[in-house]
């Protein structure tokens, strides 16, 4: 009896193994061949175009070079990019290929469209004439944004930095915990305020660190606080003091701004009521007399 248990499990064992050698043999022998020689996976269609540079971004600059430029007009261009807070190496030629690749697309949507019959001269030129300067008047716009939210953001760095350096940090010190901890409240002023702390941590000294930081966002205020920093080091008085009166300065030109709006407020609702308000006001108030005196007179029977 033992032998013939032991006889059935051995034959069914080899049958088991003969069905798995018979159904699953390409897969057993793709794996051993993976194992002995590792090939490179497939590429994907996403791997496929990003290496051959088929990406969008690869697409625009390429059209970098149609546009005759010189290196003066490309250091203007690379610091107004760097103040709307675009940094990397391509953005110069992204920005170049569209003013090139812009106009072609506007172009041709013309021609689908069927706008161009309209007007071919004119559709055109606009075409053209505004795909060439979209990019400019976006690139400005962004500028504008980007200052804006800087100089709105600005006195909230400004206190931390007074609790930092009245906790007993240094400028630097305080200047990097500031970084940190605004990141998600205030991106724009703490991606600024990482470029000096790299830069001080690259050895220039801090009062250039900080001069570029008021070149590269060109504001007034931020030119100021860098003025009052240098002076201070310089004549050795206490920079907490110093920013504070900075930051209450700056809340006050604040409140004033927003008074100054309100001011000219009045001014401004002067053009809308006397062309578009009192015309209507005028026709409902003496249209009804108007026809009452028509009817009296007989006028239109």
């Amino acid at each position: 009896m033992a032998f013939a248990m032991f006889s059935f499990s051995v034959v069914f064992l080899l049958i088991t193994s003969g069905g798995l050698l018979l159904f699953y043999r390409e897969a057993m022998l793709q794996r051993i061949s993976d194992v002995i020689n590792p090939q490179r996976k497939k590429k994907t269609l996403l791997d496929t175009i990003q290496e051959t540079g088929l990406t969008i971004g690869g697409v625009v600059e390429r059209f970098d070079a149609v546009i005759p430029k010189s290196k003066a007009e490309v250091s203007i261009t690379m610091q107004r990019l760097t103040r709307a807070g675009f940094r990397n190496e391509s953005a110069v030629k992204l920005f170049y290929g569209s003013k090139v690749l812009i106009p072609i697309l506007l172009c041709i949507f013309a021609l689908v469209t069927g706008l161009g019959k309209i007007n071919p001269l004119f559709i055109y030129g606009a075409s053209l004439g505004v795909g060439f300067l979209g990019p400019d008047f976006w690139l400005g716009r962004k500028i504008k944004t980007r200052q804006y939210k800087i100089r709105k953001g600005l006195p909230d760095v400004l206190d931390l930095l007074i609790i930092c350096i009245e906790a007993g940090l240094s400028l630097d010190q305080a200047t990097a915990r500031a970084s940190q901890e605004l990141v998600k409240a205030q991106p724009e002023m703490c991606d600024e305020l990482v470029i000096v702390v790299l830069e001080q941590r690259a050895g220039r000294p801090r009062g250039e660190a900080w001069k570029h930081l008021a070149d590269r966002t060109d504001l007034d205020c931020v030119r100021s606080l860098v003025s009052m920093l240098i002076q201070s080091e310089q004549l050795g008085t206490s920079i907490g003091k110093t920013l504070r009166t900075h930051s209450d300065t700056l809340r006050i030109q604040r409140v004033q701004s927003v008074e100054e709006a309100a001011a000219k407020l009045t001014i401004k609702l002067l053009f809308p009521l006397v062309l578009f308000i009192f015309p209507a006001l005028f026709v409902v108030v003496l249209g009804p007399a108007a026809i009452q005196i028509m009817k009296s007179l007989g006028i239109g029977q």
